[in-house]
């Protein structure tokens, strides 16, 4: 059974080695790609490639500044809880970790996903008021699926996916390319389509979560997109 609560003891020599190892392969990518707020948060919460997060230190650290801390939980959690949680100003996150074997692909997301890829952010101001935002949007909806199953898209195009420009060049500040090796070099490339931020065409575009992604929307700062929350809620009527 997963853990439901992290124990930093609990922790093997092998997760400290997949933590290592994953942290060590990224930074480099990360270091040319991510946006400079993910960069200057990860100096933030303090991490480093030679120590898996303490859940308690982190959220005292982001507590002062935002407000946020983490909730942990076994596995993904299903849409009406997860949005609760943002609502809440909580992120959902795992603490467990994939195995060597598992370097390049898990089925669910693990903690190198929630923590090293999310959780730095959530010590930015505009991106949580957006990811706070969209979970009370998304906690009015808790029993409609379809309207969920939108804001999960909207969710997934920018918080997961998402790219921002910075002085005139494509970074990344979505997660699911932050944790990942091969979507980071994809995202960066010439074989997927980059469309500028619409709402109307996130919604309209369905995705798939067991592929390397082939379209990607793009915003000019964290703040456009907490301004884009009441046309999203707009949509949702």
């Amino acid at each position: 059974m997963r853990p439901t609560q992290q124990i930093y003891s609990d922790y093997t020599a092998e997760d400290f080695s997949v933590w290592r190892t994953l942290y060590e392969r990224q930074m480099p990518q990360l270091n040319a790609h991510a946006c400079s707020a993910y960069l200057g948060a990860l100096d933030t919460v303090g991490f480093s490639a030679d120590r898996i997060p303490d859940f308690s230190i982190v959220d005292t650290i982001l507590s002062p500044l935002t407000g946020w801390g983490i909730h942990v939980v076994p596995n993904i959690s299903a849409a009406p809880e997860f949005f609760g949680y943002l609502s809440e100003r909580r992120f959902t996150a795992t603490c467990w970790l994939r195995t060597m074997a598992q370097l390049d692909y898990i089925e669910e997301p693990d903690m190198f996903h929630d923590v090293f890829a999310h959780i730095p952010l959530i010590s930015d101001p505009a991106y949580c008021r957006f990811l706070e935002g969209l979970g009370r949007i998304a906690s009015v909806y808790r029993d409609d699926a379809a309207r969920l199953e939108l804001i999960g898209r909207f969710y997934w195009f920018t918080i997961e996916f998402g790219l921002i420009r910075e002085a005139g060049e494509l970074k990344i500040y979505g997660a699911g390319i932050i944790s990942s090796a091969g979507e980071t070099l994809h995202c960066m490339g010439d074989d997927c389509e980059i469309r500028d931020f619409d709402i109307d065409a996130i919604l309209a575009t369905p995705y798939r979560n067991d592929i390397i992604q082939d379209t990607y929307f793009v915003i000019d700062s964290f703040e456009q997109l907490y301004q884009s929350l009441s046309r999203v809620e707009s949509a949702m009527k």
